[in-house]
């Protein structure tokens, strides 16, 4: 029993497990909500290594369960001395559970005090300012730069100098307004909420797309350029998604007679009329207007993705809808026989555009990830692998030439091992999110990926979920092993099962069974 902690418990699985590999095997018991997990971590002969992955799931359980006694307004005693001996530190224990403790965030020399809306994690702080983009010969650096090569060569100014201007080292810190009002995204949009961004606090996050920064560049006067930067979102944990990657956008602006210079009659074409707005063009756009920017825009995307990809790619252009452009698409492209969402794009919205100062201008966007495209173009298959340090991975990408086809070889030579875990969670204010968060804070990059798999409800009404999660030893073993699991609970055990506590407090999760 925990210490100030009434009705919890915590204890390992009923198979008793031994070994080092599966002393993370616990169960939390609050006869609340209750969650059980599965990790998967590399079966590494080192025992340092298996003691560190099961240290960090006894600390998650341990958080858990610190998180359940503050929602309780239960904080006392030795065991909450402990857990809250760093009241400032950006750590899932400090995400606006009622009660938590207040202080203030150390980010890129700037001190931004805590509040309801906080809920950065430690892993995701130790992320910002890396600035993969900007390494020299890694893969992202890499894409980046074939990017800028190809706009710097294939679209110049009268001068001779380069049309588009490039910004590769803004702030990742930004305000709401900077990443939703000056996008025009509605106060109702699932963006704003805790549970899909990162806060400082309730006026400043980390950005979640580089377009945090389109309506600052235009308002500066500027008419073509393109914007790189890591981007954060709370996401799911697996393969290809990661809470921090890296964005490149890219923003073009016409007056009328550079839209419609060389077109046959253009100069009785105009930008701008009042209108309405239909799936083809908004409302103070011209018909003709909206088809050439829309041409230029497929044209110049067209002419990117085959100077990365070479000759003979497949395309196709499918309608999707984004708060900051209409009409919008997103480029999917053929590749090894399926179909690859690349990027979004479309017409910028006019209200934005003339709230810049550029009234008289219309324009267009794009936004893709580089993570996506270096996956793709050199064969990564785990998103983690970006964040590795091992030379065994970075200079297989140090070449003489940046065109160069470079393709990953798979340095693990070890296997994966599975385990599970399972503990209670609160009723309220919880996300999944949540979770991965604190998964990532704590263990790191070994975890590959957490899947719900089954759930078990209390019988006095309370709702549980059930996790598995694949994990490997990040910079020591790069090799993905693609576990899909079994169907149904491992060991034979059923959904819905329950055990009676023989202590006498009630059912209970299924006994967990380690792989």
């Amino acid at each position: 029993m925990l210490e100030g902690s009434p009705g919890l418990e915590l204890s390992h699985c009923r198979r008793n497990c031994q070994t080092v590999f599966y002393s993370s095997c616990t169960i939390l018991h609050s006869h609340q909500l209750c969650t059980r997990f599965r990790f998967l971590h590399i079966g590494e002969p080192v025992k340092g290594v298996a003691a560190m992955v099961g240290w960090a799931l006894r600390r998650a359980a341990q958080v858990r369960a610190h998180l359940a006694r503050r929602a309780s307004g239960v904080c006392r005693g030795p065991e909450h001395q402990a857990l809250g001996a760093r009241p400032t530190a950006p750590e899932p224990a400090a995400r606006g559970a009622p009660g938590a403790p207040r202080g203030a965030v150390e980010l890129l020399g700037r001190s931004y005090p805590q509040d309801d809306y906080s809920n950065l994690s430690r892993k995701v702080l130790s992320r910002v300012g890396r600035n993969l983009h900007n390494r020299p010969h890694h893969p992202l650096w890499l894409v980046k730069e074939r990017v800028k090569q190809h706009f710097y060569s294939r679209y110049v100014g009268r001068s001779g100098t380069p049309l588009f201007s490039v910004y590769d080292d803004l702030s990742p810190v930004v305000t709401t307004w900077q990443n939703f009002d000056s996008l025009r995204v509605p106060a109702d949009h699932p963006s704003r909420k805790k549970g899909d961004s990162y806060y400082l606090n309730a006026t400043h996050m980390l950005r979640a797309h580089t377009s945090a920064h389109q309506w600052d560049l235009l308002r500066a006067g500027l008419d073509a350029f393109l914007v790189v930067g890591d981007v954060y979102r709370r996401d799911q944990i697996d393969a290809q998604h990661y809470p921090v990657f890296h964005q490149l956008e890219a923003v073009r602006l016409f007056s009328r007679h550079q839209l419609f210079a060389g077109v046959k009659g253009g100069e009785n074409l105009q930008l701008f009329e009042q209108s309405s707005r239909s799936a083809h063009k908004q409302e103070t756009h011209t018909l003709e207007a909206t088809k050439l920017v829309e041409f230029d825009l497929k044209q110049t995307l067209t002419r990117l993705m085959t100077h990365l990809f070479g000759d003979g790619l497949d395309i196709r252009w499918v309608d999707c809808y984004f708060p900051f452009t209409h009409p919008s698409f997103e480029m999917e492209i053929s590749f090894h026989g399926e179909w690859l969402e690349i990027l979004g794009c479309g017409v910028m919205e006019q209200q934005l555009v003339n709230s810049a100062g550029a009234e008289d201008q219309i324009g267009w966007a794009f936004g893709l990830g580089l993570e996506r495209l270096a996956m793709v173009l050199y064969d990564i298959p785990d998103i983690r692998l970006f964040w590795s340090e091992d030379e065994r991975f970075l200079k297989q990408f140090c070449v003489q030439d940046i065109n160069q086809k470079v393709k990953f070889q798979p340095l693990s030579k070890y296997p994966a091992v599975i385990n599970d875990i399972s503990f209670w969670l609160p009723r309220e204010n919880y996300t999944e999110n949540d979770f991965y968060d604190l998964v990532r804070t704590i263990g790191g990059d070994l975890v590959e990926k957490v899947d719900l798999i089954d759930k078990f409800e209390h019988p006095k009404s309370l709702l549980p979920t059930f996790i598995e999660s694949f994990l490997c030893a990040g910079d020591r073993a790069l090799k993905i092993s693609r576990h899909r699991g079994t169907r149904g609970l491992p060991g034979g055990v059923q959904s819905g099962r329950t055990d009676r506590d023989p202590r006498g407090r009630g059912a209970r999760p299924p006994a967990l069974h380690a792989l």
